[in-house]
């Protein structure tokens, strides 16, 4: 968008997010501004000479892309810029098995009725949407609740990117001058795949009776609108989880109607966040727990939702233990120079050969930066190659190595350093509830992988560096998106939302860093090297 000239008693040199928000142009980022976390990519249109030269933390850009933090203004006249906005590789959820189809909301003669009370007369059709809320992308399928057949499926990049990357950085933003701005953001986005879904399959709003949400505790709480302060404080738990602690609550789920949330369904739709487990392990992982069928196992199986959070899950379908891992954004490209999310031209896959990279881009296109996969991929092949220790020491002591010549996309000891840490996070989650569980990775007969980040690495290579526990290839089964399935699920049968409601609440939770040991175990994560089979 074109910007008006900054206010000529300005004494310092302005930059490009200085400009955004003088007119309120929203631009998302997870670092103060400092250039370290790469979110505030925007793509210069007009005046681009405007601009000072390039910052050290702007070297793996070209033009016309600038970090708004750091692009310098010389002239804001003429100056026509924008967040850049690409589609992420966003995992779609499978259909999943058969089930009874007997949601809440019922057709009864000419009356659409839910729980005996009327909401409306028949109007054709009887609807409902199923919303995964992730931090980085929001999945919204559209069923028909008399069939249960998915009727379409729209997804997109979660808008409330403009907080930050992550629930915390989020979380504080809830707390200034923006408060409110997150959930208006989210509410508006779910309309507008709401009013997509209800073009593409030809009905109208009024249609639709129920919409059913899988989100962390963060994400619902803010869907729902609800002070999510709590959550990011000691014992960083829910002001839903305390009230249902104290008492005062059965259980951890909501719900609300749409009209209450601004959401342009039928009125009087009801609106259901999935419950929450403990802490930040939240409704998505119940809505996981619910795909794979959680009560019914009989065997030790896991659970793993790789994310900027990762959730952990072990149980034999009598006991069950959870934690969440404070990952961060780093496999998800964030900290790290050459980092990307899963967008086209970003590196998914890499390989060693002698004298150098070879690589596969997502969509084929040039490479622009290396996105998880590739990450995972480059560490294990370092490794396997001798050509890195499990320290992260490069071959010769040299500090970075060139994955991409012509583009000039480097690998450093740094960046290596920011991927340890967050391994590390992975690595004790998996490690701590297991062993609390009274179990070793050799034991588990099952491995469930959830999440659209674990569909795509390779399971070898994850396990080869310690971001995987190392359960057998063969017992290792990759899930998709499990969040969705599940909402979908406990969409379409009373049945499954009662079961998923009564197993949260027999969930131990772990908090991990209260773990006597959790220090030593840290830091033995960051190291790139397998865990032990048997503890």
């Amino acid at each position: 968008m074109p910007l008006d000239p900054p206010a000529a008693s300005s004494s310092r040199t302005l930059t490009l997010f200085d400009l955004a928000d003088q007119q309120d142009l929203r631009v998302p980022t997870s670092c103060g501004r400092s250039g370290r976390c790469h979110e505030c990519i925007v793509e210069v249109k007009e005046g681009l000479e405007a601009l000072g030269p390039r910052t050290l933390a702007e070297n793996f850009l070209r033009d016309p892309f600038r970090l708004a933090c750091q692009a310098k203004v010389g002239d804001a006249a003429g100056l026509c810029f924008a967040p850049l906005s690409r589609r992420p590789q966003i995992l779609m959820p499978e259909p999943g098995p058969p089930l009874e189809v007997d949601p809440l909301v019922k057709r009864e003669g000419d009356a659409v009725v839910r729980e005996g009370e009327v909401l409306d007369r028949y109007r054709g059709r009887l609807l409902g949407l199923a919303l995964d809320l992730g931090t980085t992308t929001l999945v919204m399928e559209l069923v028909d609740l008399e069939s249960g057949r998915v009727l379409g499926v729209r997804s997109a990049e979660n808008p409330q990117r403009f907080g930050g990357s992550d629930v915390m950085n989020r979380i504080s933003y809830d707390a200034g001058p923006g408060r409110g701005e997150l959930h208006q953001a989210v509410i508006k986005a779910a309309n507008r795949l709401a009013r997509e879904l209800c073009r593409q399959e030809g009905c109208v709003w009024r249609q639709v009776y129920e919409l059913a949400v899988a989100g962390n505790a963060t994400m619902r709480d803010l869907f729902f609108g609800l002070d999510v302060q709590s959550i990011g404080q000691k014992p960083y738990k829910s002001l839903v989880e305390h009230q249902w602690r104290k008492g005062v609550r059965e259980g951890t789920a909501l719900r609300a109607e749409a009209r209450q949330l601004g959401l342009r369904l039928h009125p009087r739709a009801g609106v259901y966040g999935l419950p929450l487990i403990a802490s930040h392990v939240g409704g998505d992982t119940a809505a996981a727990l619910a795909a794979i069928g959680a009560w019914e196992q009989r065997e030790l199986v896991m659970l793993v939702d790789v994310g900027t959070n990762t959730e952990v899950v072990v149980g034999d379908g009598q006991r069950w233990v959870a934690a969440s891992c404070p990952a961060g954004p780093a496999f998800e490209g964030g900290l790290i120079e050459y980092g990307m999310p899963g967008y086209e031209g970003a590196i998914e896959r890499v390989r060693w050969r002698e004298g150098g990279f070879e690589y596969q881009t997502i969509g084929g296109k040039d490479p622009e930066g290396i996105c998880g996969s590739g990450l995972i991929d480059l560490l294990a092949e370092l490794r396997r190659h001798g050509r890195m220790t499990p320290k992260g020491v490069f071959a010769d002591k040299a500090y970075t190595l060139m994955v991409a010549p012509q583009q000039g996309i480097t690998f450093s000891r740094q960046d290596a350093s920011h991927l340890a840490q967050a391994k590390a996070a992975n690595y004790c989650g998996q490690y701590i509830v297991l062993r609390h569980f009274g179990a070793s990775p050799c034991q588990v007969q099952r491995l469930y992988l959830a999440g659209g980040f674990a569909n795509y690495i390779d399971v070898a290579n994850a396990v080869e560096i310690g971001f995987l526990a190392p359960v057998p290839a063969q017992r290792i089964f990759k899930v998709g998106n499990a969040a969705a399935q599940g909402a979908r699920q406990v969409l379409l049968s009373r049945r499954r939302r009662r079961a998923v409601e009564e197993l949260v609440q027999t969930i131990e939770h772990v908090e991990l860093e209260t773990t006597p040991d959790f220090f030593e175990l840290f830091v033995e994560g960051c190291q790139f090297k397998p865990m032990p089979d048997i503890f």
